[in-house]
């Protein structure tokens, strides 16, 4: 899927990629209220800061400090971040990297998104697991069949 594509090479291609993906995902209407509606996410303070995460795993350039995974945890307090939501933001981010670069850094990029995805998912899992079981979010029927445990 090269076609004439060239690799992540600099901050402005991370950045490219990240606004690219950014303008796919707001409006995505599986995720998209995650971002528009729940994080009310500012683009333009949001991208610095995941263009150098981005440009510190591709590029080594070391500009991203912070902990990516404790922004996630207060979204998923909000409204319970589920495998759907990162399986399409997967689909969306890998969708954007093949649109625009092609090579070893984009397949890095990839690869990273997918390790990071699955990492969280199950982090985010455990919390749900030590948390105090809280209802379920608007939307959702849960019912109970039998005698009650407990």
């Amino acid at each position: 899927m090269s076609d004439g594509l060239r690799d992540i090479e600099s901050r402005a291609d991370c950045e490219q990629l990240v606004r690219a993906f950014y303008g796919r995902a707001l409006k995505d209407p599986i995720i998209g209220f995650i971002f528009v509606d729940v994080a009310k996410l500012d683009l333009e303070a949001h991208v610095p800061r995941i263009t150098s995460f981005w440009e510190t795993i591709l590029l080594g350039a070391r500009s991203y400090g912070g902990g990516a995974f404790r922004p996630h945890a207060e979204l998923h307090a909000k409204v319970r971040l589920r495998e759907g939501h990162f399986a399409q933001w997967l689909q969306l981010w890998a969708r954007t990297v093949d649109e625009l670069f092609a090579g070893e850094r984009a397949d890095l990029a990839k690869a990273h998104a997918h390790r990071v995805a699955h990492a969280f998912l199950g982090r985010l899992q455990h919390l749900d697991f030590s948390a105090d079981p809280a209802p379920m979010p608007a939307g959702l029927t849960v019912t109970q069949h039998g005698p009650r445990a407990g």
